[in-house]
């Protein structure tokens, strides 16, 4: 799928739940991929006792691979030219993740066209947990 510059509108908006009751194993699934093992992640004790955390929260890169989903699901393979987040709030096991690609603007450089996308991640009540930008390729 790719974007044709013709058919977008700036405000026009993508959604799609990007995980449906993230769980733990999930969580630690991440770290194994990523290689960070950090124990906030995976060890409820260390997140309680040592961090003063409620448990064990996703990897705010996790967080941003997910929001990521939509926004390739949305532009395309291969026209993504910039992708940036910004963390605002932990992301627990439970949680289910909405994001939303909200177009900010069309333009065209050096007769090439291209879509930036305002970017931002809710959880299951609607607070905020990934706020961002992301630009991409598109047809003309």
């Amino acid at each position: 799928m790719s974007l044709s510059a013709a058919k977008l509108e700036v405000g026009q908006t993508f959604t799609q739940v990007v995980a449906d009751d993230l769980t733990r194993t999930q969580i630690v699934q991440y770290a194994g991929a990523s290689g960070d093992y950090n124990p906030i992640h995976t060890d409820n004790l260390f997140a309680t006792e040592v961090a003063g955390y409620p448990g064990v929260f996703a990897h705010g890169m996790l967080t941003m691979g997910l929001t990521g989903k939509l926004v390739t699901d949305t532009v395309g393979d291969g026209t993504l030219t910039d992708f940036g987040v910004r963390f605002v709030n932990q992301v627990w096991p439970g949680d289910t993740l909405t994001a939303t690609a909200t177009v900010s603007a069309i333009r065209q450089e050096d007769g090439q066209h291209f879509v930036d996308l305002d970017l931002v991640t809710v959880n299951q009540h609607g607070a905020n947990v990934i706020t961002g930008t992301a630009s991409a390729l598109c047809q003309d």
